[in-house]
């Protein structure tokens, strides 16, 4: 008998947390999942802490989750439910820009949807998450290939010879004061390179401008 991510068999409802700051929002997805049957509710959040809390008590199949909420936004409640394994999160939002879609993606949502589509639409989301898949709102995705598209058509930055060693040396966890020692320069003009290659790559941290150059083929 194929199994959930949790370890119940295939004939048991859907265990959902619904997660949305919104008390009269989050009790009218409750009342359209408790109506639709192989769905149960087993929790509710009104922020992302306490999703985050429920998820790790409740283990349920699917978290049900709202982004801009108060203690802990839903891109990084997703993040640690997901870090822990068992639950999957389906975003359901209001919002659809750049700045909630992507860290929602980032984060490890396997679906993203917009609270004003069909009853139907966000039931069939729900099963499609709790059963393995991806669900992306037709406005989410053509976004989402828009961007791609984007960055495939962007020049990409080119970085000079040495902004790409001291680069090289920061994806292997060295300090300024390390890579000052191992390119035998000066520590501010270490920071020098670093400030060049963040403002090439539009990036404000270390962290961010190694993952981009690796995600660009430049590392």
């Amino acid at each position: 008998m194929s199994e959930t991510g949790n370890g119940r068999g295939a004939g048991h409802p859907i265990r959902v947390v619904v997660a949305d700051d919104h008390p009269i929002v989050r009790a009218g997805i409750v009342g359209l999942l408790e109506t639709a049957g192989g769905i149960e509710v087993v929790g509710e959040a009104a922020d992302g802490d306490a999703a985050v809390r429920l998820a790790e008590s409740e283990r349920p199949d699917l978290v049900l989750m709202d982004l801009r909420m108060p203690v802990l936004g839903g891109a990084e409640a997703t993040r640690r439910i997901v870090a822990a394994g068992g639950a999957r999160v389906l975003v359901l939002t209001t919002y659809d820009t750049d700045d909630d879609l992507l860290p929602a993606i980032e984060a490890g949502a396997s679906g993203y949807l917009l609270k004003a589509a069909p009853q139907e639409e966000i039931l069939a989301g729900v099963r499609a998450v709790a059963a393995g898949e991806t669900v992306l709102a037709p406005s989410i995705a053509a976004k989402l290939v828009r961007r791609v598209r984007d960055e495939a058509d962007a020049p990409r930055p080119a970085l000079s010879p040495r902004e790409l060693e001291v680069l090289r040396l920061v994806a292997d966890g060295r300090s300024n004061p390390e890579i000052a020692r191992a390119l035998h320069l000066g520590e501010a003009t270490v920071k020098t390179h670093l400030g060049h290659v963040f403002e090439k790559l539009g990036v404000g941290d270390r962290t961010r401008a190694v993952t981009l150059a690796m995600e660009l083929g430049l590392l």
